[in-house]
């Protein structure tokens, strides 16, 4: 049964820990691909749409910052993490900051 992993309220959402997670160039080409895309995705299958070669715990690691920055949404459905940008809800926190930080390196 798939459940939904802890994530922030978006009323707890901090600039500061944003900013910082996206600071990264791997997260920031993880949340990159992530934002391309409208629907949810296994995170292995974005791993190679974002060109990154990193070992499991790393990805794992990238994976946890960004979801406890509110950037994301991780659901574990067995050994699967289906991920997906929390889009709406930064938008609501953050008006156009995805856009102007993910939006760039989109292009």
């Amino acid at each position: 049964m798939p459940r939904t992993l802890p994530e922030p309220a978006v009323e707890s959402f901090d600039l500061t820990v944003v900013l910082s997670a996206l600071a990264d160039p791997g997260r920031r080409a993880l949340m990159t691909a992530l934002y391309r895309r409208s629907e949810p995705v296994d995170c292995a299958v974005l791993v190679g749409e974002a060109g990154l070669e990193l070992s499991s715990p790393t990805l794992s690691h990238h994976y946890r910052v960004l979801r406890e920055a509110g950037l994301i949404r991780s659901v574990a459905d067995g050994r699967k993490r289906i991920v997906t940008v929390r889009r709406h809800e930064v938008q609501a926190r953050f008006p156009g900051l995805l856009q102007a930080i993910l939006g760039a390196d989109a292009r």
